[in-house]
């Protein structure tokens, strides 16, 4: 299920669900340690009449613009009730914050009971937790070891909840939303092991009439913590809380807006997605590839980590942004990951420590590093693109050795002299051990960067040597991935009894010879290479999008079409046809695949990795960052092209 709305601050990130109640609560890092058990629900009763908004209720759910401030609402049309709901996490404190705006639609006065169910399971399951009233703050609190969270409210002019309940959710007990349904609840004022709790605002709202009221969840390593925060939002006042934030992310946003010219739809989608970005972003550097918990019903596991691949292209997204602190703080994290070897494995754990791999170490009776060399090549390749923007010598001073030159000769060691390839290594996709279009695109890239990076900083042996390792390689890829035969770069070849086997299999990861310079786009057997990607690739349904490549598994809908859409993807095609384009008439091709992008986001602005072929619902996670950050750069791109040609 699609996490429609995510905010946060890069400490506490809350995520909604479809149905826009939070489904995920990540504390103290973005993506690790995901404290939401389920759904915290939301409901209203009135006139003896009970119901969660996820039944029955219309939902709209949406951003203020340019602002990561929801703008949701909630119609019951049955009760005759419409809810506004804006909701921030405070870009300073630990502390989600909602403002409700309820109108009774009714022709009468009525009560109206709001209730906030929260099923915690601090940090990620539910043994030993607690839940319990505390009247020395007139809050509820759920804790665990050192993990606090504080709930309160503000209603009728008075802070606190009108009534409460804490209660067991394990075995034959559902938990205190089911207390809620008759309108009253218990006051139960504790429960530990699998516990939850509900909190409840009565309001009387006079025919036609609105009221409004505050909801906040603290956060914090102790009730010290917590209790201080509580007290902030009472002492600065709830409204000025939501107004600071919000106007802190629309300035944020404001910095590098898209220009009129573009679309309303993909203007406003760029918008979107520059503050969604920093969602799954930790301030402690790590760029999260996404953060949606069912992902754990598929493999056991989440996209919570921190991919170095994906990473660096969000870092680039956001250095043309003009955001330059997120690729910072990722760059100075890439400074401490790297292996001495210079090299970097597979994903990392948002608070920077290995994470779970599917690779192996022994592969076929030898050893063989766990890497995707791709990863690597663009750590550096990012890294080159910052410095030519900003040209910040005392920031890159400290990471020129370990991460430049380190990565950079790591590359130019791990070749095969005969073909003067990269050696094996995992593929971007994760699949497949072998060498690949993309990953030699990639490496391509990475060592020009290291060579402008050595020629600035004086080494001028190294930068031509790493210049050569460059040039080498982009006549090996014209040698070895291209099939003249086929009139089209392979994907991969896999090194078989001394002799190179190519993998036929049309793959929207060739792009990568052009994204990173390594094969011009305007290149006649790229441009023979990305009419096959087409044709092989694009969903010729309602829907259409480009797939990751013929008989793609992966979340597999139908074998009617080559695979899923994938905005990834996609948007590659808008940047070749960007980089191809001639004329204004050729460039409007990108600019129409991006539109289509921007055609089948989530209402709110949010991408997913992948849309169903038929439905065009989300697939897989959502949102995916590396799809807002090839949809920043591929905004970019066009903008500048356009400027280009126009002269």
């Amino acid at each position: 299920m699609a996490r429609d709305i995510p905010v946060g601050n890069g400490s506490l990130l809350v995520a909604f669900d479809k149905n826009a109640q939070i489904r995920d609560v990540y504390f103290p890092y973005v993506g690790q340690e995901n404290h939401a058990g389920g759904p915290f629900r939301f409901g209203a009763w009135c006139e003896g009449a009970f119901e969660w908004t996820d039944a029955g209720w219309e939902i709209q759910r949406d951003y203020l613009h340019c602002s990561m401030t929801t703008a949701l609402v909630f119609t019951s049309k049955a009760m005759g009730i419409r809810i506004r709901s804006n909701d921030v996490v405070d870009f300073n404190e630990n502390v989600f914050l909602r403002k409700l705006n309820i109108e009774n639609l009714a022709d009468r006065a009525r009560e109206i009971r709001l209730f906030f169910n929260h099923d915690f399971q601090i940090a990620g399951n539910n043994i030993g937790d607690t839940a319990v009233y505390r009247p020395d703050v007139d809050a509820l609190v759920h804790y665990k070891n050192d993990r606090y969270f504080l709930i309160n409210c503000f209603a009728n002019e008075k802070f606190g909840m009108h009534a409460f309940a804490c209660g067991k959710k394990e075995g034959s007990l559902q938990g205190t939303w089911k207390d809620a349904e008759d309108g009253v609840l218990s006051g139960s004022a504790i429960a530990q092991g699998g516990v939850d709790s509900t909190a409840a605002v009565h309001l009387h709202i006079e025919a036609g009439k609105a009221q409004e009221c505050w909801y906040w969840i603290c956060a914090g390593t102790d009730f010290d913590e917590v209790k201080k925060i509580n007290g902030l939002v009472i002492k600065k006042k709830p409204p000025e809380i939501l107004k600071r934030t919000f106007n802190y992310w629309k300035l944020w946003g404001s910095i590098h807006a898209a220009p009129d010219s573009l679309p309303e739809k993909v203007r406003q989608l760029y918008e979107k997605s520059v503050v969604i970005v920093p969602t799954q972003v930790d301030d402690g550097g790590a760029i999260i590839a996404a953060n949606d918990s069912d992902a754990m019903r598929f493999n056991r596991d989440t996209y919570s980590y921190l991919w170095p691949r994906d990473a660096a292209v969000t870092a680039y997204a956001m250095d043309l942004a003009s955001h330059p602190q997120v690729s910072r703080n990722f760059f100075r994290l890439c400074g401490r990951l790297v292996e001495h070897e210079g090299y970097f494995m597979h994903k990392y754990t948002p608070a920077g420590l290995p994470a779970s791999s599917w690779h192996p170490w022994l592969q076929n009776g030898k050893i063989q590093l766990p890497i995707q060399e791709d990863a690597t090549a663009l750590v550096l390749w990012a890294l080159g693109r910052h410095f030519k923007k900003y040209k910040d010598v005392e920031f890159i001073k400290p990471l020129y050795r370990p991460v430049i030159k380190g990565a950079a000769d790591f590359m130019m060691n791990y070749r095969d002299p005969q073909t003067r390839l990269p050696l094996p290594s995992w593929d971007l996709w994760e699949e497949r051990l072998g060498i690949h279009a993309y990953t030699c695109g990639a490496i391509f890239g990475g060592l020009s960067a290291a060579a402008d990076f050595t020629e600035a900083f004086g080494d001028t042996d190294l930068a031509a040597a790493y210049r050569r390792g460059a040039n080498d390689l982009r006549e090996a890829i014209g040698q070895h991935l291209y099939d003249a035969e086929r009139k089209r770069f392979v994907r991969s070849v896999y090194l078989k009894g001394g002799q190179l086997e190519i993998d036929p299999t049309v793959d929207a990861s060739v792009q990568g010879l052009f994204l990173f310079g390594a094969v011009e786009a305007a290149d006649e057997r790229m441009k023979e290479t990305m009419r096959s990607v087409y044709d092989a690739l694009w969903c010729k349904t309602g829907v259409g999008g480009l797939a990751r490549y013929e008989n793609d598994y992966y979340y597999r809908i139908s074998r009617r079409v080559p695979g899923n859409p994938w905005f990834v993807t996609t948007l590659w095609l808008a940047q070749f046809y960007v980089a191809s384009a001639q004329t204004p008439e050729e460039l409007a091709r990108g600019l129409a695949i991006i539109e289509w992008v921007a055609e089948h986001a989530l209402p709110s602005g949010v991408l997913a990795e992948q849309v169903h072929p038929f439905t065009d619902e989300p697939l897989s996670v959502s949102p995916l960052t590396w799809s807002h950050a090839e949809l920043i750069i591929s905004v970019n791109k066009y903008i500048r092209k356009a400027q280009e040609l126009n002269g």
